[in-house]
């Protein structure tokens, strides 16, 4: 079976390694025999001594039962949001078109005359109006919209008046009297988008 356990150990010299490690070994040693073979072999994989007399200790920490990483999970959290769709209500408009030949030859005050009267004319005219009553609302009255539009003469303002009765546009061609003159045109209020193709090639009055 070989030189016994003890034999082989027990003539160890420790005089040979350095005196600040000597006492450590030595207490080492003197466990690992009593531990017998089992103890002294453990103990010396752990423990390695350099030729130049340096002693490090190798510590193997064992991963903890059960442990687990932690990752910092990017969570989102989706609401309930349902999409509603929501109406959209058009803006309510009432579009006023003059003559520019008239607002360079009249006074400026008579011009803008022509086109109140139209423009209350063509309200009244449709007073019982839903679009009209939306309009002329206590909630609105403050916050009215209209667009003044102009067109080169007397030609144009009739040919207009004729595109809008023949797309079923309710307005009011003011005819000046006794002159008997067409000097301007108004719509009721509209919704925007019902209205708005038949005035796009137009100028705005400035």
């Amino acid at each position: 079976m070989g030189t016994p356990f003890c034999s082989r150990y027990t003539s160890l010299n420790f005089t040979h390694f350095p005196p600040s490690l000597a006492p450590a070994i030595q207490l080492t040693f003197n466990t690992n025999l009593r531990r017998r073979n089992v103890g002294v072999t453990s103990r010396m994989e752990s423990t390695s001594i350099s030729p130049s007399g340096d002693s490090s200790t190798t510590a193997v920490s064992a991963p903890a039962a059960g442990s687990a990483t932690a990752a910092g999970s990017d969570t989102t959290t989706t609401g309930n949001n349902s999409t509603e769709e929501s109406s959209i209500t058009d803006t309510v408009i009432q579009y006023v078109v003059l003559r520019r030949d008239l607002i360079d030859t009249w006074p400026l005050g008579s011009v803008v005359t022509q086109g109140c009267h139209a423009a209350v004319a063509a309200i009244w005219s449709h007073k019982d109006d839903a679009v009209t009553l939306q309009y002329c609302s206590p909630s609105n009255i403050d916050s009215m919209h209209k667009v003044t539009l102009e067109v080169k003469g007397e030609a144009q303002i009739l040919n207009l008046a004729e595109k809008l009765k023949a797309g079923g546009i309710a307005h009011k061609l003011w005819i000046e009297q006794p002159e008997n003159i067409p000097t301007c045109l108004a719509t009721k209020p509209y919704p925007k988008s019902l209205v708005s193709s038949f005035f796009k090639k137009l100028k705005l009055c400035k």
